[in-house]
């Protein structure tokens, strides 16, 4: 069955300005204005605090060009419907004609909302970076999709995918038992969930006067190669 915080194709995209890292950029929709900081700042009250912190931290190494002009930001679960799609119908294309030439860069953020397998999966996939493997065992995960909450990404499998991307098993075992990477996987959601995303996947697009545009739902290739192909005229 498919989540029900998975985004649909048709969702709507959304286009947001960031002025540097010091000033305030507003969402074009009723949500309320998101704040710009130097720094993270814990409140009680009042909007999310949104630093360059949120998009570039707590997320996967980077894949392309790391002096690529565009970065493409996507926060995904590892279960979602959607995201899997987006994997093999459109990411393919996107990566061979705006990554393999220099001219995106890709982060990749954890949103686990779907279930503890997501969880399990989005820790794998570090400690699969922990040995340099991140983007193959990434891969592998959503090569191996299934569905949501039937096992598939349980504990038995996500051993056998770090066997498949020829990880150093006994350090892939002992990073899982530890859970050494559950505090990058909170601060991502928590990222995810300060720039109001509800579901998956979702994505932002930060151009290199540092405009952002917001991308809902896995939309088709040429969607982003507008929303590239714009951002690189400038």
């Amino acid at each position: 069955m498919i989540h029900v915080p998975s985004l649909a194709i048709g969702a709507g995209i959304a286009s947001i300005t960031l002025i540097v890292v010091f000033f305030a950029f507003n969402v074009s929709s009723n949500e309320s204005e998101l704040v710009v900081a130097p720094t993270p700042v814990i409140q009680e009250t009042g909007p999310a605090q949104i630093t360059s912190a949120t998009f570039f931290e707590n997320g996967s190494p980077i894949i392309g060009n790391p002096n690529a002009p565009v970065t493409l930001i996507e926060f995904g679960d590892y279960q979602c419907f959607y995201c899997n799609q987006f994997f093999h119908k459109t990411e393919p294309e996107l990566f061979k004609n705006y990554v393999e030439t220099g001219k995106v860069k890709v982060i990749f953020k954890d949103y686990t909302i779907i279930g503890p397998d997501s969880i399990s999966a989005a820790h794998a996939a570090h400690c699969a970076d922990d040995q340099e493997m991140f983007w193959e065992y990434h891969d592998t995960l959503y090569n191996n999709w299934n569905g949501e909450n039937n096992g598939w990404a349980s504990s038995e499998n996500l051993l056998e995918f770090a066997r498949d991307v020829e990880l150093d098993i006994d350090m892939f075992s002992k990073c899982m038992i530890e859970s050494k990477h559950t505090e990058i996987i909170a601060n991502s959601n928590q990222d995810a969930k300060d720039l109001g995303l509800t579901g998956t996947p979702a994505f932002f697009v930060i151009g290199p006067d540092n405009k952002v545009t917001k991308i809902g739902g896995a939309q088709p290739y040429d969607v982003f190669e507008r929303i590239f192909n714009s951002e690189l005229e400038k």
